[in-house]
């Protein structure tokens, strides 16, 4: 029997699941993927000349042709078929291909660009709808629908994608600049391309509107069963398109509207009559803020709250900045690709300038890792220099956010430029404050203290909230996935009780005041919470039972392809009194290489410890697909725990 080991069985278990029949009936790696078959249909069209160097051509999309001479861009793509009338206009050479969007009717015919190695850009938040169009079909549910979105309209085979248009980025080609506005509303991922083309600043908006006062369809704006979250998207979409001043707007179905500001805010009043009857309530773009005192502002209508402490030189301090609407993080969350960070549209910071003289956004501080409260920090770094500070511990995860699995977690690293330690006391501009550690929550979450217009104020994020139960008690919650501890909400309970706050600001919803009473309960029903914690769970094993990644792989996940080397290491928690001696060896695919083959390490008792290792990917390595599982082995002490952790590698090409 030959030698199986257990980075092998990765390898031998899908085929030993299969029956013969099947296995047999599995094509080998390298057949050749077969095309598609095509229809002859085709557009009777020809293009039209709307200004010297701007043409349109109808076909199941509009495609607009950007020239400058014999080149040219073109907006969307259609069937392909504009290709074969280029030369009347004397246009001879296609540079690029954009998309607004990803439904089928704006890109069906991008093969025939393939084939002629045209390149391709398309909104970033939509990529794995054009790229990884065939995997999507694979995992899109058919039963059980009430996730009604219409991603059923995207492309039934994978198109390589030359680039990604990034939120808020230039687009450059030849001496035009193509600005990416983020306008979703047709498609959570839709874009508008805005350029100025023969003296005149044009819009290219997808189907967000089709002519004043109208849109493309209605089917397109429900994401969620009976919802009406797109209709909320586009009247928000719309006011930022409204912000550029476009003096054309170009759609992809309808005639381009050469005096668009009247006609966007006909389609926004019409949307938003029609949003108010089918929910009853106001659409995000009428969300607005309110000031606790002369120098602290409040936005609770956003996803999570976040607060502008306002200094007398005009420069904001932001704690927190998440997303524009629970409508906004809501939908976006859901339609992120596993590889992909949520997408996050700017707001409320014209209005804070305007209405409350703020100069600049200066610093953001996080009050903890969770990306429905930060996941705009990236944003403000990048378009407004915006300095991140944090508490120590959120350092990593904002950094490297692959190394970990906790909840919540934005997939996008972006640089911590200072960090506390619990405890530290700062100043910025007119203010002290003072930081503390507070975990409950999520392990990597702060407690911040100072003094505004002589109110006492704790921005504590989602440590506490009022309690619906009129208890006398703070309502908390508990996510393990986060990282708890059997007296981490009692730590969080107690910086409180110590710095006696007046008003809690916190993560969701408006700030609210809080007496010593009030805290003192809550402290007494956390006590009873780790009762629970100890009478539930077995023996000096308390913490092992509430934390699932005592053990875990850093980092969480990979990025390896063929030839690849990794240096990683394992990473242990030890709750125990006394030391533990550990043994892992890690689970991967047959073929790669891991030094050493088996870890062996003590970790000191109430305290942590790694090993490290190294993972080598041969050249000749074969791709399986495009992500995989690797897993630990496990012995600790004298027990066998088995794979009780992994981590996940996405497989890119060598």
């Amino acid at each position: 029997m030959p030698d199986t080991t257990r980075r092998s069985f990765l390898r031998s278990a899908p085929l030993a699941a299969a029956t013969p029949a099947q296995a047999a009936q599995q094509p080998p790696a390298t057949t050749p993927k077969k095309a598609y078959r095509r229809t002859s249909f085709a557009p009777e069209s020809a293009l039209k000349k709307i200004s010297d160097n701007l043409l349109l051509f109808e076909d199941t999309a509009n495609v607009y042709v950007v020239r400058n001479g014999n080149r040219c861009v073109l907006i969307d793509f259609g069937s392909g078929k504009v290709l074969d009338h280029l030369r009347q206009a004397g246009i001879t050479q296609v540079d690029w291909i954009l998309h607004t969007h990803h439904h089928r009717e704006q890109c069906q015919g991008d093969y025939r660009a393939v084939e002629r190695k045209i390149p391709i850009a398309v909104p970033a938040h939509e990529r794995h709808l054009f790229d990884d169009a065939e995997n999507f079909w694979r995992n899109r549910r058919v039963f059980h629908l009430y996730y009604v979105r219409n991603d059923f309209n995207t492309i039934t085979e994978n198109i390589p994608v030359a680039r990604a248009l990034a939120d808020y980025s230039t687009f450059r080609w030849q001496n035009t600049d193509f600005y990416v506005l983020p306008t979703p509303g047709h498609t959570l991922g839709a874009i508008s391309l805005l350029a100025t083309i023969d003296g005149k600043r044009v819009a290219f908006t997808g189907d967000l509107m089709y002519a004043p006062g109208k849109i493309q369809n209605l089917y397109d704006t429900q994401i969620n069963y009976g919802g009406s979250e797109g209709i909320d998207l586009g009247i928000y979409s719309l006011a930022r398109l409204r912000e550029q001043k476009p003096a054309m707007v170009c759609p992809s179905h309808g005639d381009p509207l050469p005096d668009p500001d009247r006609g966007i805010t006909e389609t926004m009043r019409r949307l938003t009559d029609y949003y108010r009857f089918q929910t009853g309530s106001n659409p995000s773009e009428e969300n607005a803020p309110y000031a606790v005192s002369p120098h602290l502002v409040c936005h609770y209508q956003t996803t999570s709250s976040f607060y502008a402490i306002l200094s007398n030189s005009g420069k904001a301090m932001f704690i927190d900045y998440g997303s524009a609407s629970g409508v906004h993080f809501g939908n976006f969350e859901r339609a992120t690709a596993a590889t992909d960070r949520i997408r996050f549209v700017e707001h409320n910071i014209d209005g804070l300038k305007r209405k409350f003289g703020m100069t600049q956004v200066d610093v953001a501080m996080p009050s903890h890792m969770h990306d429905d409260h930060m996941n705009g920090f990236p944003h403000l770094a990048r378009h407004h220099g915006t300095k991140i500070w944090c508490y120590e511990n959120m350092v990593d995860i904002f950094q490297n956010p692959r190394g970990h699995n906790l909840g919540c977690t934005l997939g996008e690293p972006f640089r911590v430029s200072r960090s506390f330690r619990h405890g530290e006391k700062f100043r910025w501009e007119e203010f002290e404050f003072e930081i503390t550690h507070s975990p409950g929550h999520t392990e990597y979450q702060m407690a911040l203290f100072v003094t505004i217009d002589g109110n006492r104020v704790a921005f504590t994020g989602d440590a506490f909230f009022p309690n619906p139960r009129n208890d006398g008690t703070l309502r908390h919650n508990l996510i393990f996935r986060n990282h708890v501890e059997n007296d981490s909400h009692l730590k969080s309970i107690h910086n409180l009780i110590e710095h006696e706050p007046a008003l809690v600001a916190p993560g969701h919803g408006k700030p609210y005041p809080v007496d010593r009473q009030i805290m003192l309960a809550t402290e007494q029903k956390f006590r009873t919470q780790q009762k629970y914690f100890f009478d539930l769970l077995p023996e000096g094993e308390t913490d092992f039972g509430l934390d699932p990644s005592w053990v875990k792989i850093y980092p969480y996940q990979m990025v390896l392809g063929p030839g690849s080397v990794q240096k990683a290491e394992v990473r242990v928690q030890n709750y125990r009194p006394e030391p533990m001696e550990m043994e892992v060896a890690l689970v991967t695919p047959a073929e790669w290489k891991i030094e050493p083959d088996t870890l062996k390490f003590t970790v000191p008792a109430k305290s942590h410890s790694h090993a490290p290792f190294t993972i080598t990917v041969p050249k000749s390595w074969e791709r399986p697909g495009q992500r995989l599982a690797i897993a630990a082995d496990v012995r600790a002490g004298k027990r066998y725990l088995g794979q009780i952790t992994e981590a996940v590698v996405d497989i890119v090409s060598g």
